[in-house]
């Protein structure tokens, strides 16, 4: 069974309810993850609920968070819901980036029990792995609160889910690295030997004319001292000792904005944070995180006439 063509649809948060009517374009590739992820597992459709369940029976039911954390990504399983049918009611009873309790509806649905049910893996998978990461950012986030520094994420991402992923730490409060290869400049240790020196490869970026921001990784002080006679605006501080980073952050005097990078962990985040550094990045938000628990139960079951 092909998958139909998908729709998009947004969340209103002022009546708190994803409804078909809202129903619009606004992102192309979360739809095209919502496909691949549907067709990998619709194939030829599903056997078991067709051959099972009417179809005019209809059903109520609700998410429910079975953990504590921060809820990322209803919008992202509505969408799953209404790509099979238009006419699941969506209803979310939290708000993007909430924290939750153990035990928390999330949200409500109803609709023919065909398209939930077939859609039911699909849509908690998103909603699972979008609340996981959001749920680690914010923990991260959360212990370099009173700081100046911010939590980025990298590339890092689940190969061909990064615009899921780096939403779902939007989401929990972090921010946004380059997205690709294609929209920032990093000048990493194996560019610079490919090039021969910091400043060919420098010199080459510029030639090229590419107005990208260019950010350069160092490895050590003379690296950062070489970066600013560069004028480079961004420098990244590759696995660097705190008293190191400390170090990059007076010899810089503000003239560059600073990255922290390199096995940062919830213990270490914080004393990172308050050597200075504009930004920590951390891998772990989209490769570590572990996946929010969640589930749909259904309580009510409503058959048509012809059901």
């Amino acid at each position: 069974m092909p998958v139909p063509s998908a729709s998009i649809i947004l969340i209103n948060f002022t009546t708190m309810v994803i409804e078909p009517e809202l129903i619009r374009d606004v992102s192309p590739e979360i739809d095209a993850c919502i496909q691949r992820a549907l067709a990998e597992d619709l194939g030829a459709g599903d056997a078991t609920t067709n051959a099972i369940v009417s179809p005019g029976l209809k059903i109520h039911g609700g998410i429910i968070a079975k953990q504590a954390g921060i809820i990322a990504g209803l919008d992202v399983a509505a969408r799953v819901f209404i790509t099979l049918d238009e006419t699941v009611v969506f209803e979310t009873t939290v708000r993007e980036g909430e924290r939750v309790a153990a035990g928390a509806v999330v949200a409500k649905l109803y609709g023919p029990a065909r398209a939930l049910l077939t859609a039911e893996r699909t849509a908690l998978n998103f909603l699972g792995r979008m609340s996981g990461i959001a749920t680690l950012t914010r923990e991260f986030v959360d212990q370099v609160a009173g700081t100046s520094a911010k939590i980025l994420d990298t590339r890092k991402t689940a190969p061909g889910l990064r615009v899921v992923d780096k939403l779902a730490v939007l989401r929990g409060g972090g921010c946004n690295h380059r997205q690709g290869l294609f929209d920032m400049i990093l000048i990493k240790d194996n560019h610079i030997a490919a090039a021969g020196s910091l400043v060919q490869a420098v010199n080459r970026v510029r030639d090229s004319g590419t107005n990208l921001e260019i950010e350069i990784e160092a490895a050590n002080l003379q690296d950062v001292e070489a970066a600013i006679a560069l004028g480079i605006q961004r420098i990244l501080l590759d696995n660097m000792s705190l008293t190191m980073m400390k170090e990059a952050v007076k010899l810089t005097a503000r003239r560059a904005q600073l990255e922290a990078s390199g096995n940062v962990t919830l213990e270490t985040v914080a004393k990172i944070a308050e050597t200075g550094v504009d930004y920590i990045s951390v891998g772990a938000l989209t490769h570590s995180a572990k996946v929010f628990d969640v589930s749909l139960k259904f309580d009510q079951i409503e058959a048509t006439p012809n059901g």
